[in-house]
């Protein structure tokens, strides 16, 4: 199975970052993309990828509740690391309307300009969307083409909203451990996606599936998820791993 949006570099890791690696692998979670939000957690992300090349594979972004005055710097530091190392993808990017609209027209625009440095390196992005949608579709109706494609991340939207995504033709929705929380709406909205729209995600350390909600979510609770979509779907575990991991792989073309 593919984690494919997971912090584990994060502090929440720090003492036992290592066995978190490890629980992963031992539940059959093979491959974790691992994004970045800012130049905060940048090197963090990368030495976990450097300690488990096979492993852990790195995104660069700037996440949208980090655009501040400096968005420009580190929009800067995005570019420069894309021009000097391999990423799998540009992420986590997008717009988020639930913390703050003080910088709303800075996370347009780091946002698109995010987008277009996607597209011009033929790399996946990996969209942020929170009470945003309306907000992110009308930027890919303006600028969306063949060559930008991605993740929807942690999709918690509507049918409306789903059926939007599909109209472009080339996103996935990232499904993870809401599947599984008593009062989601998710499962009634995953009726109508099929599972060769889906990826799996943890989004650890938050979003922990249950029974395990309220703890630290770890890419070792994939399988929990893949259990949910499973059984909404009436198919079994494994082909929701065959399927979502070649969803993935079709997404993160540079993932074995």
């Amino acid at each position: 199975m593919i984690d494919t949006h997971t912090h584990l570099y994060s502090e929440e890791f720090d003492a036992d970052r290592d066995a978190a690696v490890k629980r992963a692998v031992e539940n059959g979670v093979s491959q974790l993309i691992i994004p970045s939000t800012d130049m905060s957690d940048f090197d963090a992300m990368m030495n976990l990828c450097n300690d488990y090349p096979a492993i852990c594979f790195p995104a660069v972004g700037l996440h949208p509740t980090s655009v501040k005055d400096d968005y420009e710097t580190e929009l800067a530091f995005v570019e420069s690391q894309l021009d000097s190392r391999r990423f799998v993808a540009v992420g986590e990017i997008g717009i988020d309307c639930y913390w703050s609209m003080d910088y709303i027209a800075q996370q347009r625009d780091a946002f698109e300009r995010q987008i277009k440095l996607a597209e011009q390196r033929n790399l996946p992005i990996i969209i942020h969307a929170r009470d945003s949608f309306t907000e992110i579709f009308s930027i890919l109706d303006r600028i969306h083409n063949a060559n930008i494609r991605g993740i929807f991340h942690g999709f918690s939207g509507s049918r409306d909203d789903y059926l939007k995504i599909r109209e472009y033709g080339t996103f996935k929705t990232g499904i993870g451990g809401a599947i599984t929380f008593k009062n989601s709406k998710l499962p009634q909205v995953l009726e109508i996606i099929p599972i060769t729209d889906v990826v799996l995600e943890t989004d650890a350390p938050y979003l922990t599936p249950h029974p395990y909600r309220g703890k630290r979510n770890e890419s070792a609770y994939i399988p929990l998820i893949a259990q949910k979509i499973a059984e909404l779907k009436n198919i079994s575990i494994e082909e929701v791993d065959r399927i979502t991991s070649e969803n993935a792989r079709n997404i993160f073309r540079h993932i074995v």
